[in-house]
């Protein structure tokens, strides 16, 4: 399937997002917690109540799980740099500053859901898996994406403290080493990036600044009076179309 074809079916994606989200926490949840345990705990009724409690913790779990093991928190971050770097206030107002990162994650993460869907969500639906199944099946595209992107140096940290042997491939490594080490690399990534978008507004910052000490007018606020350069900078550059397609290029 082509590029196009994929952006065509992308608004699903959004809802297909949560769904797997959902599937890979609850299976996490529940490979914890077997089922022979939770039907030992009392009857029958019991032991399906606790699987619709667990059920719930998944749910709660998804945002998390969004945020730490997809591009989510990169776009997020340097976003909100964009948005500091302008001086702006709330405009963007935060509704919008989430709702493009995620579906700026959906773009970046196409062929990962894909995977999950046709690999673990369609046969849970369809009753040929369990839900632990599809949860270690929603894994393995998610743990690719991840190993791609985190840092031999952020993944020697959690090895070291974990006591992991060196010889242990990345694709056999725990999710509670793998997940960690790849937060570290995205908000190392992210700070890089917005140190790059953050510093031409700063740099608008002391110029204004340096004009209105010079001129005698130190009672304008100089945030007030550099706000209309930095707009007229950002516009002029094609601010949104440069940085939109710079994020992507770094996954």
């Amino acid at each position: 399937m082509t590029r196009e074809g994929e952006l065509k079916r992308g608004p699903r994606y959004c809802a297909l997002a949560v769904a797997l989200l959902t599937v890979l926490s609850a299976g996490q949840v529940s490979a914890q917690a077997p089922t022979n345990q939770l039907l030992e705990i009392g009857s029958a009724d019991t032991g399906g109540y606790l699987r619709l409690l667990l059920l719930f913790a998944a749910l709660a779990l998804a945002p998390g799980l969004l945020a730490v093991m997809t591009s989510f928190a990169r776009i997020v971050i340097v976003l909100l740099f964009l948005r500091a770097g302008l001086t702006s206030q709330q405009i963007p107002p935060n509704y919008v500053i989430i709702g493009l990162a995620i579906f700026l994650t959906m773009f970046t993460m196409l062929s990962p859901l894909e995977q999950i869907n046709e690999q673990s969500l369609q046969p849970l639906l369809a009753g040929e898996i369990d839900l632990v199944v599809a949860g270690q099946r929603a894994e393995a595209p998610l743990r690719k994406f991840m190993n791609k992107q985190v840092r031999k140096q952020d993944l020697a940290v959690f090895r070291k403290m974990a006591e992991v042997p060196a010889d242990v491939p990345r694709e056999k490594l725990s999710m509670t080493v793998l997940i960690p080490s790849f937060v570290l690399s995205e908000l190392r990534a992210a700070f890089m990036i917005g140190f790059i978008v953050y510093l031409p507004f700063l740099i608008i910052d002391l110029v204004v600044a340096s004009t209105l000490t010079s001129i005698g007018l130190l009672t304008l606020p100089t945030p007030a009076v550099a706000l209309p350069f930095k707009l007229l900078l950002f516009v002029m550059v094609d601010g949104w179309r440069l940085l939109v397609e710079g994020l992507l290029a770094t996954f």
